[in-house]
């Protein structure tokens, strides 16, 4: 069923999406849910790694390295695939379905974190890759780094567009994720960590006063 086209930009509406229902439905979720999904699966890989035998230092060091990859994974799939348009009008309307329409609608506070349709594939994937790279106890104490820095992602994004803390770090995360969304669009593709924007050079440093 084609995707409805956008009829207006705003930074508070929703649009819809979909023409089927069910797929409307499934493209709209709260923030919590990434963190019901994912936070149990977290807590079964890191007891599984434990009772696989995994030393407490071996799984604080696993645990960082998928954290680590975490960040690098963020980074690139938000530039290079969510801001990738492909060729033609079919292109253009997979572009919109799947980073567009939040650049266009911002706020829209049902389609601030991924829908399970699109994380829990992304998720056995992901999962399959580093079974390649790492077995036994390791296997699920790094997946399980790589699965809170997702929760911290998805969690933080929300927070991003709907919260005006006043702590520090937040702020200048805040300032940094915003001039993505209104200054320019090819930097600060970081949301969790501007690291790999350092990395890669493209994080904007604004002029004080």
């Amino acid at each position: 069923m084609a995707a409805a086209r956008p009829i207006r930009r705003s930074p508070d509406e929703s649009i819809r999406m979909f023409e089927a229902d069910w797929m409307e439905a499934l493209s709209k979720i709260p923030f919590w849910v990434p963190m019901a999904l994912y936070l149990p699966l977290f807590a079964w890989m890191t007891w599984t790694a434990f009772a696989g035998g995994i030393t407490v230092l071996g799984w604080i060091a696993a645990f960082a390295g998928g954290l680590a990859i975490w960040t690098a994974t963020e980074y690139f799939l938000h530039r290079f695939l969510f801001h990738w348009t492909p060729p033609g009008k079919i292109g253009e309307r997979i572009h919109f379905i799947w980073h567009g329409v939040h650049h266009d609608h911002p706020n829209d506070r049902l389609r601030l974190v991924m829908p399970p349709s699109v994380s829990l594939p992304l998720a056995y994937g992901f999962y399959s890759l580093f079974a390649l790279a790492f077995t036994g106890p390791a296997l699920f104490a790094v997946f399980g780094g790589f699965i809170i820095g997702y929760v911290i992602y998805d969690t933080l994004h929300y927070a991003l567009h709907h919260h005006a803390w006043q702590q520090p770090l937040f702020k200048k995360l805040k300032v940094h994720h915003m001039q993505h969304h209104f200054v320019n669009g090819t930097t600060g593709y970081g949301v969790s960590s501007p690291l790999w924007d350092w990395i890669m050079g493209t994080r904007r440093v604004v002029a004080k006063g």
